[in-house]
């Protein structure tokens, strides 16, 4: 897990044409501007949760007004998760995301038990369950009064995945115009839910909404499993963070995209879930098993093809948003000597972390083989809250004891304190109240961590194999290590 003992600026042992016998500074370029990181933050956000979790939202609160209640408070908890990572990130800039927080700011043992919990469950659970999703959406209309094959959905849910690590690994341009492309695409279709919502709603169609939280269920652990599930929806809302070394003025930039994208997705969720109610009873939400698609069915008549397709627009979006993202947080670690070294190399001419994207891309198609959609996310929401936690616990620990560190960008002592009690929360609430076996494998999988650690990283132990398969897969794939990160804003 240590980086090889390559030349970074020979590029040695690599093809010819690959840049051999240059002295070259070989390192990620800064190519993110503002708007490309709105659209990383709102393109990570929107994804399958809005079209897929609305139902199980309201199967858990019992009412209309108790569901619109968690959707709003979502998106408050989510804006306070980002002001807190907005600091961190401009005080820290560089890429990594909680890792590199952790890291810096507490130690290695810490960053490397959060790193183990997300190369090996969190990340790669989140995007085989949007992955899932979007081959639902696929493959239904091949299927039509039937069920699909779980067969077909998981191949296509597998193609998808593989077409995206190529357009991630061909090019960083390629990545973000696609970025960027379906984000707009995305947030035009939740503008027609909305919008076609708010005409039935001026036409009178407001009955749904009379007694709206009659039957609210109160219970402790149903509240915060709900929030799952709605905070399932908000998320990727920090995976800005993990790109910082690419962002312009990350300083400037990296604020105020979390600000300008975290209010815009809420807005457009709670819209979006009023349309729902505005079209269709308690009943006939909770017996739908897609609930955009019956939407359009009663809206869009023989429009109502667009549904699908949005749902797989956004729901391809925000896996690519993963991906970028994703590629880059092992891409980081590895650099630290928390991942085998490959990990750490980029592309020689396409200056992309193309074996980190692999890693990803393999990581995520072994979930899906198994995976199945409620039990993932149930998984991959209790290790993203005790993450969160643990990482604004570090914001707080600096804020305390080190508060004459430069600071581009600050907030008020008490977000993170409020962000911290909710994190815990929604930690506890659930174990609590409803015990469930997930909770225990997430627990003993963490505790896990500290059995690789102690070999591999405290005392370096790197088989000789590890170093040789290393080089095949540097000639292999033309890849070369970095230089060190730089502040060259």
């Amino acid at each position: 897990m240590r980086r090889q003992n390559v030349d970074a600026t020979s590029n040695q042992g690599l093809p010819s044409g690959t840049g051999a016998g240059k002295k070259e500074v070989l390192r990620m370029k800064r190519s993110l501007g503002l708007f490309s990181g709105v659209c990383l933050v709102a393109g990570s956000m929107i994804g399958s949760g809005i079209f897929m979790t609305p139902q199980r939202m309201l199967a858990h609160m019992g009412s209309v007004g108790g569901s619109l209640s968690v959707w709003a408070a979502g998106g408050l908890v989510s804006m306070l998760g980002a002001l807190c990572f907005a600091e961190l990130g401009a005080t820290i800039p560089e890429s990594g995301g909680s890792y590199t927080y952790l890291l810096r700011n507490i130690g290695p043992v810490p960053a490397f038990l959060y790193l183990y919990l997300t190369v090996f469950l969190r990340r790669p659970s989140s995007t085989a369950a949007i992955a899932l999703s979007f081959a639902h959406y696929v493959v239904k209309p091949f299927y039509p009064g039937c069920q699909s094959p779980e067969l077909v959905v998981k191949s296509a849910a597998i193609a998808c995945v593989l077409f995206i690590l190529v357009i991630n690994c061909l090019a960083v341009k390629l990545a973000t115009s696609v970025m960027n492309m379906f984000t707009s695409a995305k947030v035009a279709a939740l503008l027609v839910i909305v919008i076609g919502g708010l005409v039935m709603l001026a036409n009178g169609n407001d009955l749904h909404f009379h007694h709206a939280f009659r039957g609210t269920v109160t219970g402790f652990g149903q509240i915060g499993i709900a929030f799952y599930q709605g905070l399932w929806s908000y998320g990727g809302w920090n995976n800005i963070n993990a790109v910082t070394e690419e962002l312009k003025r990350p300083e400037v930039n990296l604020p105020r995209a979390l600000m300008i994208a975290v209010p815009l997705v809420t807005c457009l969720y709670i819209m979006v879930n009023i349309s729902y109610f505005t079209i269709m009873s308690t009943a006939e939400m909770l017996a739908s098993g897609a609930v955009a698609v019956s939407w359009g069915s009663r809206v869009l008549g023989s429009w109502m093809w667009l549904m699908p397709l949005s749902v797989a627009m956004s729901t391809f979006g925000c896996i690519n948003g993963g991906f970028f993202s994703g590629g880059r947080l092992y891409y980081v670690a590895a650099r630290e000597g928390h991942l085998p070294a490959i990990l750490s190399m980029i592309h020689v001419r396409r200056l992309t972390p193309s074996p980190a994207l692999i890693f990803t891309a393999i990581s995520s198609i072994i979930l899906i083989i198994p995976g199945n959609f409620s039990s993932i996310i149930n998984y991959s929401s209790f290790c993203t809250w005790t993450i969160y936690a643990t990482t604004v616990s570090s914001l707080l620990y600096v804020k305390i004891k080190r508060p004459d560190i430069p600071r581009p960008y600050k907030v008020p002592i008490i977000v993170p304190i409020l962000f911290l009690i909710i994190s815990v929360y929604l930690v506890l609430a659930p174990v609590i109240d409803s015990p469930q076996i997930e909770f225990l494998y997430v627990f003993l999988f963490a505790l896990s961590g500290i059995i690789v650690y102690i070999p591999f990283v405290h005392y370096k132990l790197h088989p000789e194999f590890l170093q040789k398969a290393t080089l095949h897969l540097q000639l292999l794939l033309e890849v070369a290590p970095t230089e060190r990160f730089q502040d060259d804003k």
